[in-house]
């Protein structure tokens, strides 16, 4: 069973009443203070469990691994650690009460060659002080309210908006709105792997992203909506060398996105990016939803919050990043047990399932979220027939220069057809997750697009 924590009974009641006023107020200054106490600074439960199987929050990481250069390859700070011990198709049951659908559907499907290695658990979550001062200001003063496309938060800015949860729509915006930087460049593949294990380069990219929301020097009263900006041109292969895309997300549903196409020598916009509908970014292969787990509009669903529980996730993932070809991190149908790192951890579960009268592939999906860094790590999405269909994962890297322990790596595997997709691979690239000054807005618009998408 889900277990049910200090805020589960709060939670319906909040629930209840957002419902009848058709929006959920802030919670009073006497339970933010929770953040300076009982919580971590973002939302987190500070002590450890019962059994000392998780630790204590104690600040996160926040020490670069000797030798780091901005820019480079992200070294392990946890490298010495050894697992504590191994899940496999023989044991499964043993532990199978803190394992997703999803993951132990990988097991049934692959029971020789899928496994997962345990770790010590490591509390790495960590936010610059005035990331955790915004948190606890949006705490007082951030609410759900309608919007065009769903439920959006209003009055937040620059930290989680909702970090003691009333509902599932505020969990699913607290992972929307997750510190992750600023601003950030990377170098990255997209792997297709096909039914018969052969794996085919669907993207060799590099990308620019920007959160606006996460302006150092911004408020609630000057932010535009847009928070989230990202510019992706491809370098391969051959057949997609200088294709580029830029995408703007924003609160109220509005998605902007506009390729540029070689073959036409001009930028267009997209009339529909969002939801179920295929994303250039990956060839088509995942959908605009897909993307780290989820993005964009909520409102073809009603979101649940089941609670939370203690989950084996994949977590505090540089080891994954280590190995200097792609081939050494994903194997015939599934990323190579060698180099995923799985940890213990505290995890809220908030579902999703399709309104009535709503289209989408699917019509019902459960996500797994961090609760120390607000990171989707898991999730499990229904095809309309009922079938379990896709399970998503998504790897988190410590980064004690921004800091953050921040998602990076991430992919889907199809558990009907055994095709799986890996993106933002960045083994063989120079550059892994580079830290960026601020970029000027106008590189995330179409005319920086054309200024880069040229063959």
């Amino acid at each position: 069973m889900i277990h049910r924590n200090t805020y589960w009974k709060a939670a319906l009641a909040a629930a209840g009443l957002a419902s009848a006023c058709g929006a959920l107020a802030a919670v009073p200054a006497s339970e933010a203070e929770q953040l300076k106490t009982t919580l971590t600074p973002l939302g987190g439960e500070k002590a450890g469990n019962k059994d000392g199987t998780i630790p204590a929050w104690s600040g996160g990481h926040t020490t670069s691994v000797p030798g780091y250069k901005a820019g480079g390859k992200r070294g392990d700070p946890f490298a010495s650690d050894k697992p504590l011990y191994s899940i496999s198709a023989k044991n499964l049951d043993q532990y199978a009460d803190k394992l997703t659908d999803g993951t132990k559907a990988l097991f049934k499907k692959y029971p020789d060659t899928f496994r997962i290695d345990v770790y010590p658990t490591r509390r790495s979550a960590a936010a610059p002080q005035w990331v955790y001062d915004n948190t606890f200001k949006n705490a007082m003063r951030a609410k759900i309210v309608d919007g065009p496309s769903g439920a959006i938060p209003e009055g937040a800015y620059g930290g989680i908006p909702f970090p003691i949860p009333k509902t599932g729509v505020e969990v699913l915006w607290n992972h929307l709105l997750r510190w992750r930087g600023e601003a950030m460049y990377y170098d990255m593949l997209g792997v297709l792997g096909t039914a018969d294990g052969k794996k085919v380069v669907t993207v060799d990219g590099r990308a620019d992203q920007q959160m606006p929301y996460y302006f150092k020097d911004g408020s609630p009263e000057k932010f535009n909506g847009d928070y989230w900006t990202l510019r992706l041109i491809n370098n391969g292969p051959p057949v997609r060398a200088g294709e580029g895309i830029v995408a703007r997300f924003n609160l109220n549903g509005d998605e902007q996105t506009w390729v540029y196409l070689t073959g036409q020598r001009r930028v267009r916009k997209l009339p529909n990016a969002c939801c179920d509908t295929p994303t250039p970014a990956t060839a088509g292969v995942m959908s605009v939803d897909d993307i780290e787990m989820f993005a964009g509009p909520n409102g073809r669903f009603d979101w649940k919050l089941i609670g939370k529980k203690e989950m084996i996730v994949p977590y505090n993932s540089n080891k994954l990043m280590a190995p200097e070809k792609t081939g050494d991190v994903i194997g015939s149908h599934h990323v190579n047990p060698d180099v995923m790192r799985w940890e213990l951890h505290r995890i809220w579960v908030i579902e999703a399932d399709l309104k009535a009268g709503k289209r989408h592939q699917a019509p019902k999906s459960r996500y797994y979220v961090d609760e120390d860094t607000w990171n989707i790590v898991l999730a499990d999405r229904w095809d309309a027939k009922g079938q379990l269909w896709k399970t998503m994962w998504m790897a988190s890297t410590v980064m004690p220069d921004l800091p953050a322990t921040a998602s990076t790596t991430f992919g889907f595997y199809d558990l009907i057809s055994g095709t799986s997709y890996t993106n933002v691979l960045a083994n063989e690239k120079p550059v892994q997750f580079k830290v960026m000054p601020r970029y000027s807005d106008s590189v995330f618009t179409p005319d920086g697009l054309i200024s880069e998408g040229v063959r």
